[in-house]
């Protein structure tokens, strides 16, 4: 703990982790944030009150406790007399000082003149009272060589030595610091700064005194109020003002106040770190370099000037692009396969811009989501209603990290987009949502952006600028403030090319898979806790690459609906699932200890990668490269897959130019990051080679010096030697410090020897850190025109890159093929049908595991034929885990994959569509019941006679004879009208009478149960529940109870509950069953025309009409 804080805990002072107005009471332990909510980190708005600002630890002037009269040490300020009667101690900071003795420092600093530098400090008793830092800052102070140009940047810190401390008139001190300090830690806020001027020295009204270092940081904050500013300073960087609260909070890392402004730091090593947290919080971080080095700075007119900085990158979620926030693993890490363990990106990252546009009414969406990090741009324009379905589904598959949007979104998107963040698995990974001026999303502003940006592109300029142009118009008023978005973090190459843009949804092309039918069949994500396991997704994926994870996830939220690309995906798992040939064996090793690719080379071609990754990148796509160019014999005699072969044999070629760049490097120079060296072959780089050769002029001068050295000193054996960095030294021995010439310059010296720079030293050494630092800068020069030649062939490696991810993700489907009882559907083009024999619940199955094997089931509907199922039977029978296993597997099916089943033979589907569970949305304002029918009326709209869907006990959100009627009413439209493949789970059982009204069409079904317990009466007359055994087998006809009572017993309902539940059951059953009587007994009396049947009626029924009447008089009245 600094020596400091260690001072201040001793005596109590109100210090906390921000330096707000708390007492030392309300401190739970001296220089830590036990609840940094408590603190209420603001940006700066709230002012403190003058009473309030007694306990900020604001620098303040030097007073020793002999210059106090002594009638004021005992003192306390009046804010705190009528509320404490504990007497103050005498080291008690500025909260103890009372209201005359700051009079008196008031009247001190009004009399001084407000010159050099920032405000000093209040010490009680001579000792010094200084904001605590934290380790790493006080080591770093304690060790920091002086560089050129820092003294601008410290000024205000050095203390005071001898004399009366009270005399330090020099210092201005004002008493507005303890009044109205600016932000709730005690610092300045950006908000209330005026542009610094130029000169350092402030008036005599002047209430701040900036630092030059804290001028620059007020300038760069004004050019971007928006981001959080890491600002290098030396070994560190630096957060100032409220960044510096936010950071950390968000951090957990130490915050002070340092001249004007809360600070914190951070070591440069761990920016990548603390950048991704910063981010991943959703803050927007841009990270301040020095763009000047000290041998440059020092040679030049202005020495004493402050390092210059400017902004050299930001960061936000979906914009990780570059070597500050993406650290290389080692070769060996790679060949390993723990690289993954050292940054942990999601599978996609991708920024969605969204516009509206409306037209007679009809809203009409259109959105944009590009990927930087990987290159993937999605375009869509699709109209949508008020429940913003469409949107919602697209949001889903997309999964974005950050939303643009503008600032007039409707009030129903508005609330789509905070349900989806606020439905986030992790707090961590919580969407990022900015609004941006609406004006960029007119059309007009959108299309002359895209006008200007597409004219000066130098790479297919106007192909791509006449493809934009044919646009919808929603999607190009979402292109225009992507590309000025984009702009921001110099990643707007992406948007170059026109190979880069895909649609997002097609229906010929793929099936359509709502945003209900992703959640509700957890496609994607469980319904527990958001996360992969449990889901269709989690089964599926067996991938080995990062970018082979992210095909997968598109495969399964978009089947394939083309048959010809279906059979060849089921022709190629099938021929890995079978093949004997070891050919696949080797090209499957190859993907399996291979880092991100497809990041790679897309940072590459933002020229944002470090010579490491560069390097990993570039050797992984060489090696690949090489090794399948020596399997193609092999493939071509061994593999008949039409996909297979397609792939494997174009891949070769698309990736020959990553060898011809690795061979121009030096693989140690790459591995280490020496750009000096970096380059092993100079012809082509003339500038480097004439610097270097300038290098090696200086540095031969300065060894032809030492044959003079030599005879001046008398020394034939005496070499330079080389300590703490500082090179060409001349060691002489203490005893012989008489034969050192006066001029030398002394460097440093021991106890044993000198070490000394001779005058020509001193000028050549100057002249070759200067050469060094320029070669330095030119080698960076040469490495982007060399990132930049490389990016000229970033779409042919992107497209080799695919074929690696499609052979990635075909081993994956084979590898589920393996798990047993896996068989191959066959789907038909043109035919109404799904026939699955011994099918099971894909995830359910894996999760149970041999042990506890999943009871199949036989499903069979014809289009023409029996094509809606109406499922009841008991609560927790297995009737909504059977549905959507039905569904899973033809998913399945659709996308290639072998499916879960004995035999399965399939029509092909052009939509899954869904509506089950039953829940509130509260985000978009409905209720159970209106969500049911929301997600119900969306269904009848899209389904088609090619579609299967599946309804899960609707109309239970109301009453139950209007959800009876709208159950029937519903489930009949799609039995005489869609004529989809429907599967309707229910517990109504007046459903189950439309078997008899379409027998053609329609079977009831219902989960098979064996009833261990039939009611029975005890001896007080108790009734109790049933209990039975669920067999989850399919069987043919409906149930006539739900037994919902073996529910409640079995969460363990008390039992008087379950006893009167039953009675109550049991009398309501009696009673329906005698109305249900009644009504047939009067049916078949109304059907009687003759007398004589008439009496032979009521003869037959005379014993049963009297029984009714017994038992039941009010019925029978």
């Amino acid at each position: 703990m600094p020596k400091s804080l260690k001072k201040s805990c001793s005596a109590q002072t109100s210090i906390s982790r921000y330096f707000g107005g708390l007492s030392s009471s309300t401190v739970p332990q001296c220089g830590t944030n036990k609840n940094p909510a408590e603190q209420q980190l603001s940006r700066g708005k709230k002012k403190l009150s003058p009473g309030d600002g007694f306990g900020l630890p604001t620098k303040r002037a030097k007073l020793s406790v002999q210059d106090l009269p002594v009638e004021d040490l005992n003192c306390e300020p009046s804010s705190f007399q009528s509320n404490t009667k504990t007497p103050v101690i005498s080291s008690r900071g500025a909260a103890g000082l009372c209201s005359s003795t700051l009079e008196k420092l008031k009247g001190f600093t009004c009399s001084t003149e407000a010159g050099d530098g920032a405000s000093s400090q209040i010490c009680d008793g001579g000792s010094s009272i200084r904001p605590p830092q934290d380790v790493a800052e006080q080591h770093s102070n304690t060790n920091k060589l002086h560089q050129p140009g820092e003294e601008g940047e410290e000024e205000g810190d050095v203390e005071e030595k001898g004399g009366s401390r009270f005399a330090a008139s020099k210092q201005a001190f004002h008493f507005s610091q303890f009044a109205n300090s600016g932000g709730g830690g005690g610092g300045v806020s950006f908000a209330d700064l005026s542009p610094p001027s130029d000169s350092n020295a402030p008036s005599k009204r002047s209430k701040k005194v900036f630092t030059p270092l804290e001028q620059q940081v007020i300038q760069l904050k004004q050019q971007h109020p928006d981001a959080l500013l890491a600002v290098e300073c030396g070994y560190k960087y630096r957060f100032f003002g409220e960044d510096a609260e936010i950071a950390a909070k968000e951090l957990n890392i130490f915050c002070h106040l340092d001249h004007n402004f809360m600070t914190c730091s951070i070591p440069t090593h761990r920016l990548f770190v603390h950048v991704r947290r910063l981010v991943s919080h959703g803050h927007k971080v841009g990270v301040v370099k020095q763009t000047e080095t000290s041998a440059i700075k020092a040679s030049g007119a202005n020495k004493s000037a402050l390092f210059a900085r400017q902004l050299s990158a930001l960061y936000t979620k979906s914009t990780l692009v570059g070597e500050d926030v993406n650290p290389v693993c080692s070769l060996g890490a790679v060949e390993g396969g723990v690289c993954g363990d050292v940054v942990s990106d999601p599978p996609d990252s991708f920024l969605l811009c969204i516009s509206e546009s409306w037209e007679k009414k009809q809203l009409t969406v259109g959105l944009v989501a590009v990927q930087p990090s990987t290159g993937d741009v999605l375009l869509d324009c699709f109209p949508d209603d008020a429940s913003r379905s469409e949107l919602e589904g697209r949001v889903l598959k997309i999964n974005p990290v950050e939303i643009l949007v503008p600032s007039d979104l409707s009030e129903q998107t508005h609330r789509l987009l905070q349900s989806i963040a606020a439905t986030s698995a992790q707090a961590d990974d919580r969407v990022r949502v900015e609004k941006r001026d609406s004006a960029q999303f007119e059309f007009a502003s959108a299309m002359n952006t895209a006008t200007e940006f597409y004219c000066h592109a130098q790479e297919k300029g106007s192909r791509s600028l006449s493809s934009v142009a044919s646009l919808e118009s929603p999607v190009i008023c979402c292109l225009g403030p992507l590309i000025q978005y984009l702009q921001e973090f110099n990643l707007e190459r992406v948007l170059r090319s026109e190979s880069s843009f895909r649609r997002l949804s097609c229906e010929s092309e793929g099936m359509i898979l709502g945003a209900a039918t992703l959640r509700n069949l957890e496609i994607l994500n469980n319904q527990t806790d958001g996360g992969l396991k449990g889901s269709l997704l989690w089964v599926l994926d067996h991938t080995l690459t990062s970018f082979g994870k992210r095909l997968m996830r598109n495969w399964v939220s978009q089947p394939l609906t083309d048959p010809q690309s279906l059979s060849e995906r089921q022709d190629a798992v099938q021929e890995i699932l079978e093949s004997p040939s070891l050919t696949l064996s080797s090209i499957k090793s190859l993907l399996s200890h291979l880092p991100d690719l497809e990041r790679g080379i897309c940072s590459i071609y933002h020229k944002k990668c470090s010579t490491q990754e560069f390097y990993l990148i570039s050797s992984g796509l060489s090696r690949l490269g090489l090794e399948l160019h020596a399997l193609l014999p092999a493939i071509q005699s061994q593999i008949s897959s039409v996909l297979l072969r397609g792939l494997l044999l174009d891949t070769p070629d698309l990736l020959a130019p990553a060898h011809s760049h690795l061979k121009v490097l030096n693989e140690k120079a790459a591995k280490s990051g020496n750009k000096t060296e970096l380059f092993s072959d100079l012809s082509g780089f003339p500038v480097l080679q004439e610097r270097r050769e300038q290098i090696q002029t200086v540095i031969n001068e300065i060894q032809d010096h030492r044959k003079e050295v030599r005879l001046m000193l008398k020394t034939p054996a005496l070499d330079y030697t080389s300590v703490s960095g500082q090179e060409f030294l001349i060691e002489v021995k203490n005893l012989r410090s008489s034969t050192v010439p006066p001029d030398w310059v002394k460097i440093s010296s021991t106890k044993a020897v000198g070490r000394y720079h001779s005058p020509l030293l001193v000028e050549r050494y100057k002249k070759l850190l200067q050469l060094r630092e320029q070669l330095l800068l030119d080698c960076q020069k040469e490495w982007t025109n060399f990132l930049d030649q490389f990016g000229e062939h970033y779409h042919t490696m992107k497209r080799a890159i695919s074929h690696l991810a499609t052979m990635d993700c075909l081993f994956s489907l084979a590898e589920v093929a393996k798990q047993g009882d896996y068989c191959r559907p066959d789907v038909c083009e043109g035919q109404r049908q799904i026939m699955i024999r011994d099918g099971r619940h894909p995830a359910i199955d894996l999760l149970m595991g041999d042990h506890n094997q999943y009871v199949p089931n036989l499903t069979e509907l014809q289009g023409d034929g029996r094509r809606t199922m109406i499922i009841t039977g008991p609560n927790m029978g297995g009737k909504s885990s059977y549905i959507r296993q039905v569904a899973l597997i033809c998913v399945m099916a659709q996308m290639g994959s072998y499916v879960p089943a004995c035999e399965a033979r399939l029509g092909m589907l052009d939509g899954v569509y869904t509506r089950m569970g039953a829940s509130d949305n509260i985000y978009k304002g409905r209720s159970t019941f209106m969500e049911e029918l929301t997600e119900a009326s969306e269904i009848i709209s899209r389904a088609t006679d090619r579609s299967l869907v599946i309804l899960d006990e609707l109309g239970r959100g109301t009453s139950t004879h209007d959800g009876i009627a709208i159950a029937y009413a519903t489930l009949e439209y799609f039995i005489r009208d869609v004529k989809a493949l429907t599967l309707f789970v229910t517990h109504y059982p007046p459903l189950c009478e439309l078997e008899r009204v379409y027998p053609e069409h329609v079977s009831n079904f219902h989960m098979a149960f064996l009833l261990n317990e039939p009611d029975i009466n005890t001896d007080d007359g108790e009734v109790q529940p049933e209990f039975i055994t669920f067999l989850y087998q399919l069987t043919e006809g409906a149930a006539g109870r739900s037994y919902g009572l073996n529910v409640a017993r079995l969460v363990d309902i008390p039992v008087p509950i379950l006893h009167t539940a039953a009675r109550k059951a049991r009398e309501l059953e009696n009673t329906v069953n005698a109305r249900r009587r009644t009504k047939k007994l009067l049916s078949d009396l109304l059907s009687i025309s003759d007398r004589s049947s008439l009496m032979a009626w009521l003869q037959s029924h005379s014993s049963l009409v009297q029984h009714q009447e017994n038992t039941h008089p009010a019925i029978s009245e």
